[in-house]
């Protein structure tokens, strides 16, 4: 098991998190159950399967939890320049927000081959 607030990767997608809860505060109301509901969960994925992964027993159980945290964040990613492509947020609204889950993939890849040693 590893201490959540020790993992630099769980606490920047717990900023990204909330970071995106508010960008997509400002989305039109008629994304409500469409883009908005699923960006928040993408980004709620994140940590959260960061977390789960690091309460698991074993090295394999954390890899496949980092795995599944790294597939939203994709997921994120696209979502969100979708949300651009569609003018429903500017680039200058995103970007800062795509940048940290870029660095997230990287830091989330990285502690997936420090388990495999």
């Amino acid at each position: 098991m590893h201490k959540l607030e020790d993992l630099k990767v769980w606490n920047k997608a717990m900023n990204v998190a909330v970071e995106t809860y508010k960008l997509s505060a400002d989305f039109p109301v008629e994304e409500k159950y469409g883009l908005i509901s699923q960006i928040r969960r993408s980004a709620v994925s994140i940590p959260s399967n960061i977390a789960e992964g690091a309460g698991r027993n074993s090295k394999g159980e954390f890899k496949q939890f980092l795995g599944i945290a790294n597939g939203s964040s994709f997921e994120l990613y696209t979502q969100l320049k979708l949300s651009y492509k569609l003018n429903l947020v500017s680039v200058d609204k995103i970007k800062p927000i795509l940048n940290e889950v870029i660095e997230i993939q990287k830091m989330n890849y990285s502690l997936i081959k420090s388990l495999e040693k």
